[in-house]
This record gives structure tokens, C-alpha cells and sequence, in this order.
């Protein structure tokens, strides 16, 4: 309900986000359409996969894309992010996140963080389990999520989300950051991905909406190891892999997601860094490069240069 404590109209949290978005920006089309996806997740992720999508002429598949996507993380860089230490404002990442709009990334570390029901679970008839996989990252989400889905999300300590993300690895889950085109422009939540349920796979793979980033990765084989069993190619969440012998990766519709790395029982397939594939999302390097950046600034300053 939009009523809160002591016959407010507006829950705290939703002021909050008014507060954020500003007296225009509330008005705002993209700003609504994020306010409405927060309260009501499984619907808003029910109509756009089985109405919207479907519908959308190739142009318009590449403008929702361009205001709605996700850059997809391997493991260890998932992990990165739920345990950030120190402030990370940064903005303009084109090489990362290869979109126009929506492209900037504010973490506070020690991240704030919760987990929720995933949207695209829920509206599947036989979802995938568990279901309470999606991490919202940093306020004023956090409370917004919490405020109005009190029984089904909950606060998560770094500890935690690292077991989450671990957890759905072993599953055989993608992980993916997931920016979303309002006036804040910023990162906001990490989605654990299954081929079977995940809406942005979907309108990748069966519509052509190309809403995720590659990792920056890509999938290699190892023939000599390789026994040809399929379960990669099987696991695969973007058809990349083909069997001939021995797994064959497709370099187009690899993505580097690592699924493959983690499920093959010969330890045949391991992830190479390509420039073909961008810019890892990797908040490590972003921290040192801001620290490099800033001591250069800092070194030119002294000598008047």
C-alpha cells in the first residue's frame, strides 16, 4: 500500500526515491517505469516478456535495450562487487557497458544490499528454485524493495550474498549487473540468471533484444581434455557451444558467463580475457584506476605540469 504510518500518503521509501529523483524528474517516464518495476516486479516482468517484447520491430528491441540492460560477470567478478570496501562513483564506463543511456556505476562499500523473489521466476509455471536470488544493490532500492515487499524480501549482509552467488554457480546460474535508464542513471541490482527462466536471456536468445553486455570473457576448450559429454553445451544459457568430437565454442554467441567453466567434469573449459568482448564490469581495477588516477593528478599538481 502506498499509505503509510501516521496517515502519510507516501511510504518513507517512496519519498526517498522522490527525494533522488527530484521535483521533475518524479514526473519523468523512465523514473515511473522504474517506481512501478520496484512494486510490482512479477507483473511488470510478465507483461514486457509475453506482451511488450514480442511485438517490438528491431528498432525498438535496440531502444528498450539501450534503456534497460545488464553486463554479464563471472563469478569472481560478482563476488568483487557484493564486497567492495570503499566509494566507487564512477561514470561514462562506454567500454563497459556499450550502451547510451544508463551507463554509470555508484557502489558505497560495504555495499547495502537485499534479496528478492526474481521477477522472471515467478512468472514461469515451474520456476527454477530457490527463487529469492535477485540482489538489490544501494539505496535508495534497498528500502524501497524492503518497504514494499516486506514478506518476501530481507537485508543480506556481503557474507551471505557471497554464499548466493557461490550457491548459484554450482547450479549452473549466470550472474549479471543490471542498469536501468533513469535520471539517477546508475547500477542497482545483480540478477543470478537460469537459462529456463531469465527474461533477458529470452529476449536475447528467442526475440534478438540484445540487452546484455559480454563479461569481457570468452569460453576456451581444451580438446585434449574435452570428452565430448555435453554437458556445457546442455548448460549453455546462449546456444554457444557445439558438439563435433569435442565442445566447439561459438565466439559470436559466447557471452563469458562461465557456466560452462564451472559444470564441465573434465575441467576442459576455462575463460581467456578478449578485447573482443569489452571491458570486464571488474570494481578492483575501476578502484585502482581512480586511485592511479588520482595520484597523477595529485603528482602534477606539485610540479605545476
Amino acid at each position: 500500500m502506498l499509505f503509510a504510518e501516521r496517515g502519510r500518503f507516501v511510504t518513507p521509501s517512496s519519498r526517498k526515491i522522490i527525494r533522488e529523483f527530484g521535483p521533475r524528474g518524479w514526473f519523468d517516464v523512465r523514473n515511473l517505469d522504474a517506481y512501478i518495476y520496484g512494486r510490482w516486479v512479477r507483473e511488470y516482468v510478465y507483461i514486457l516478456l509475453h506482451i511488450i517484447i514480442p511485438r517490438l520491430t528491431p528498432e525498438a528491441k535496440s531502444r528498450w535495450a539501450d534503456r534497460y540492460h545488464g553486463k554479464v560477470l563471472t563469478l569472481d567478478l560478482a563476488q568483487a562487487i557484493v564486497s567492495v570496501q570503499e566509494d566507487i562513483p564512477l561514470t561514462d564506463l562506454e567500454q563497459i557497458i556499450p550502451y547510451a543511456a544508463a551507463r554509470d556505476l555508484v557502489l558505497h562499500g560495504p555495499p547495502d544490499m537485499a534479496v528478492f523473489p526474481c521477477g522472471c521466476r515467478q512468472t514461469r509455471t515451474n520456476p527454477c528454485t530457490p527463487i529469492d536470488v535477485c540482489m538489490v544493490i544501494g539505496q535508495p532500492f534497498v528500502d524501497f524493495i524492503l518497504e514494499h515487499h516486506p514478506k518476501t524480501a530481507r537485508r543480506i549482509r556481503p557474507a551471505e550474498a557471497l554464499q548466493l552467488l557461490q550457491a548459484e554457480h554450482n547450479r549452473g546460474h549466470m550472474h549479471s549487473a543490471w542498469f536501468k535508464d533513469t535520471n539517477l542513471n546508475r547500477f542497482y541490482v545483480i540478477c543470478n540468471c537460469c537459462k529456463c527462466c531469465c527474461g533477458g536471456i529470452e529476449a536475447m536468445v528467442k526475440y534478438g533484444a540484445r540487452s546484455l553486455a559480454p563479461s569481457g570473457y570468452v569460453a576456451r576448450v581444451e580438446e585434449a581434455l574435452c570428452a565430448g559429454c555435453a554437458a556445457c553445451a546442455e548448460a549453455c544459457p546462449f546456444q554457444a557451444i557445439g558438439i563435433n568430437g569435442h565442445a566447439r565454442i561459438d565466439w559470436e554467441k559466447c557471452m563469458g558467463c562461465g557456466v560452462c567453466v564451472g559444470l564441465c567434469p573434465n575441467q576442459a573449459v576455462s575463460l581467456v580475457r578478449d578485447e573482443g568482448k569489452g571491458i570486464p564490469l571488474d570494481v578492483r581495477a575501476l578502484v585502482h584506476e581512480r586511485r592511479d588516477g588520482g595520484e597523477d593528478r595529485a603528482m602534477a599538481d606539485q610540479t605545476g605540469r
